[in-house]
Order: C-alpha cells, then sequence, then structure tokens
C-alpha cells in the first residue's frame, strides 16, 4: 500500500495513525481515489505563477462587497 499510485496520490493518508496490522508504511492509507481536490490545485499553481486568482478577486465588486459586508477590512480591500 502506498500513499500514490498510476493514478496520483491517494485521497488521504495520516502519519499519526497506525492503519492496520501489517502495514508497510505504519501509517493510515485511504484506499481510494478522489478527483475533487484537483480543480484547486491546478488553481493554487496558476495563482502561485501570475497571481491571476487574486487578481480576479481584487476586481470582482461581489466578493469586495461580500467581504465588507463580513467585516472584512485592511489589506487589498
Amino acid at each position: 500500500m502506498t500513499e500514490f499510485t498510476d493514478y496520483g496520490f491517494k485521497a488521504s493518508f495520516n502519519p499519526s495513525h497506525p492503519g492496520k496490522p501489517g502495514n508497510p508504511h505504519g501509517w493510515w492509507v485511504s484506499p481510494w481515489h478522489f478527483g475533487i481536490n484537483e480543480g484547486p490545485v491546478v488553481l493554487m499553481i496558476e495563482n502561485y505563477r501570475s497571481g491571476l486568482a487574486w487578481q480576479w478577486m481584487r476586481s470582482c465588486p461581489y466578493i469586495v462587497t461580500g467581504l465588507r459586508k463580513a467585516g472584512f477590512t485592511g489589506g487589498w480591500l
């Protein structure tokens, strides 16, 4: 059992949990794969590369208004 396979990383793993007896890694590794985390990962990579996501957020009046109504101040607001 590994934390990744041909499909990529497993859904999750927990190094602080021993998992099943005889586990060669010594921790619990999820047996499933989920693709729900791929979209945010791509967005984070692009944002790191160019800052595009932050530019979109700062230029969106709905986001800025919502954050101000929620009580956020300072920074780029």
